[in-house]
């Protein structure tokens, strides 16, 4: 384990920090984010640490004080306020006392935290406050740490974390988070009061010291001892699975993805959001395709977490898929379909063993896994929204990585025993952090925008992002689509893929569905906006511009409503379609006869659509905006092609010719992109049970008016 400490680094944070937050703190937040920036300690949002140290009350007093992580706050990001203070002798006082009530359990500790917070109006301090509270260093560092794990979670467990960490290590056995923790520490510390390090059994390693740079340079000590120990302990490593198994896993990956997605999807009682979907990642990388592979992994990678802090992400077992027919969708539909079934009852017989123990209030998760691990095509991984999804992708790797090294060596792997299990997964402090997660309209909808680059391609791609969509910019590739996939990605991060494609090309209309589904698990959003104009009287209109538009504007949208209709029906959790048409369908204009009829065709397909595709509860509609310029750089391509044509006609400038359409319309109206995404999102959120129909996006427009 590196050692990540640099005196110019800390320089740089107490210059930053200092002033506002103390040096100490300062070097507290450092350390805290080398910590977390290491995926072999903790992952997003795991681990945890502190510093005591005084801290004024809201009576402006001083008073001795555990800042320590706030719930929810991730150790890589984190900022000084992300440490709340807490009343130290006030935390140790509750551990002397063993809880709440005095009896020792743990009903009621978030509430407690709450009272000892000195400023209530701070984020929740983490449930192991009182944990850090009764370790003597002045820093402690907290982390899960797969080296640390890979020894505890074996039937041997105790016994080899001795051998490997030495006797000087105080190692104890599993203990809940919170106050029985707390006890079990300093029970644990009075034994051994020269201890300045720990090993709690199916959970992690924690160490202290009078400094942020001693305990954290304890922590990379401690895991670097875990890791040469299994180093020593390897055998030779097994031959890969090669670049071509790769490749074939990719590719079956596209094919199968909407099916895993859409089997994944939980009903929701809603008739217009009949689904609660997912998103998906999968990691099919060498290592992981040949684990699944090997002969005992079934019974080995079917099995608890490294640790219960994952339990929340991650649900206490993955969903093993035996023999998976990868090259037949429907039989691999039924097998999956009996898999989940089974998965399901399992866990429903878990919940029922333990039903005695849940809160009055609190609902239990579905039934359905989290984690997939399907030989021959990798492991996946879903979540509510892509950030989740990430995590769980994250945890599940280092999992696979500790669990490989026990196949390897032959050793037994152990989890954490089931009521410890339930525990964790259903106390209430967790399931009170997710009710107050808000998660925005579109969280768990997957877009494919055509023609993206352009003023109303982008304008739309920022509206579905903003709801919280992810999003696919697709376009011709080239540096207009690399510049828009880069702009958004910065303001989105983890939302935005980009995807290179041409509509008039039916194979790549394919390609680009299954990219998508690849990245993320399926489509459930169509925005058809690729489009092309020309400017010609009939008379003066050449078959190969005709036909130039007609491939665009009309084939395309044909290739991409058949790839729909097959993705949608696969998928079998519904889906949208918006087409992006325009009010010359209902009013043309002379010498736009091309554009006019290309987009009346495509109009009508969509509306043909529509009617067939109502059955798979697929909503078709169309969005007619009218005079859309664009802003900033993302101009409009069809106005650069019919501007000048309209400006000659009537003696307008660029800035005229805008305000000669706004004037036109009954609003005076300017349309921007954003009005056109407003449209979209109407639709694609199913704000009333509409298909079929057409919205004007044109300040009003009486000889446009759809009739």
């Amino acid at each position: 384990m590196r050692d990540r400490w640099s005196g110019a680094e800390a320089d740089r944070f107490e210059e930053r920090y200092a002033a506002g937050w103390g040096r100490e703190l300062a070097q507290r937040t450092l350390t805290s984010r080398l910590l977390g920036m290491e995926p072999g300690l903790v992952l997003r949002g795991g681990g945890n640490t502190s510093l005591k140290g005084v801290a004024r009350n809201l009576l402006g007093e001083e008073v001795a004080a555990l800042r320590v992580k706030a719930s929810g706050h991730d150790l890589a990001s984190i900022e000084p306020a992300g440490h709340v203070a807490v009343d130290l002798e006030g935390l140790r006082a509750w551990v002397r006392a063993g809880g709440p009530d005095g009896s020792g359990a743990g009903a009621g500790e978030e509430s407690v935290l709450r009272s000892l917070q000195l400023d209530p109006t701070d984020p929740v301090p983490s449930i192991e406050a009182p944990v850090h509270a009764v370790i003597p260093g002045r820093f402690v560092d907290h982390s899960h740490a797969d080296a640390v794990l890979a020894l505890t979670n074996r039937p041997d467990g105790e016994a080899v974390v001795r051998r490997a960490l030495g006797p000087e290590v105080v190692v104890l056995p599993y203990a809940a988070p919170g106050i029985e923790l707390a006890r079990a520490v300093a029970e644990a510390l009075a034994r051994h009061p020269e201890a300045t390090a720990m090993v709690w059994m199916f959970h992690g390693a924690v160490t202290w010291g009078e400094t942020a740079q001693e305990s954290y340079r304890r922590m990379i000590e401690l895991v670097s001892r875990a890791e040469e120990f299994l180093a020593d302990s390897r055998p030779e490593e097994a031959a890969k699975e090669d670049e071509a198994a790769v490749g074939e896993a990719r590719r079956r990956w596209g094919r199968l993805a909407p099916v895993v997605r859409g089997l994944l999807a939980a009903e929701s009682g809603d008739p217009d959001q009949p689904w609660r979907r997912v998103i998906l990642h999968i990691l099919q990388d060498r290592e992981t395709l040949h684990l699944l592979s090997r002969p005992g992994a079934a019974e080995l990678l079917n099995s608890p977490p490294l640790t219960a802090d994952h339990l929340i992400r991650t649900r206490p077992w993955p969903l093993w898929l035996a023999e998976p027919a990868l090259d037949d969708a429907e039989r691999f539909r039924s097998q999956l379909e009996e898999a989940l079934v089974a998965y399901g009852e399992r866990y429903q017989h878990y919940i029922e063993r333990y039903r005695d123990r849940l809160a009055a209030d609190m609902v239990p998760f579905e039934a359905r896994p989290r984690v997939l691990l399907i030989p021959g095509l990798g492991a996946v991984v879903a979540g509510g929204e892509a950030g989740e999804a990430a995590v769980v992708r994250d945890i599940t790797a280092q999992t696979l990585a500790a669990k490989a090294h026990l196949l390897a060596s032959g050793d037994r792997y152990q989890g954490l025993a089931e009521e410890h299990l339930f525990a964790v997964e259903y106390r209430p402090q967790q399931h009170a952090k997710l009710r107050r997660r808000r998660r925005r309209p579109l969280s768990g909808r997957v877009a494919l925008i055509t023609g993206a680059a352009g003023a109303i391609g982008s304008g739309i791609a920022q509206g579905l992002l903003e709801a919280g969509a992810q999003v696919a910019v697709t376009d011709l590739a080239g540096p207009r689509l690399d510049s828009l996939a880069e702009e958004l990605g910065d303001r989105f991060a983890g939302q935005v893929l980009a995807v290179g494609l041409d509509v008039t090309d039916p194979s790549a209309t394919g390609d680009g569905f299954a990219q998508v589904s690849r990245h993320w698990g399926g489509v459930d959003l169509l925005v058809i906006n690729a489009g092309l104009a020309h400017v010609a009287a009939l008379e003066e209109l050449e078959p190969v511009d005709f036909h130039r538009l007609t491939r665009v504007n009309v084939d395309g949208t044909l290739f991409l409503l058949k790839q729909a209709a097959r993705h949608f029906r696969l998928q079998g959790t519904g889906g949208d379609v918006v087409l992006i048409s325009t009010k010359n369908v209902f009013a043309p204009g002379a010498r736009f006869g091309a554009y006019s009829a290309t987009k009346a065709a495509a109009h009508q397909l969509a509306r043909i659509a529509s009617l067939e595709l109502a059955p798979l509860d697929v909503r078709v509609n169309m969005v007619a905006p009218d005079a859309v310029f664009g802003e900033g750089e993302r101009r409009s391509g069809l106005w650069a092609e019919v501007g000048p044509d309209r400006m000659r006609a009537r003696g307008l400038s660029p800035k005229e010719l805008e305000e000669y359409y706004r004037q036109r319309n009954l609003l005076a109206a300017r349309v921007t992109p954003r009005h056109v995404a407003n449209a979209v999102l109407f639709f694609a959120t199913r704000q009333t049970p509409t298909t079929g129909a057409t919205l004007p996006v044109d300040g009003g427009l009486p000889d446009a008016t759809p009739r």
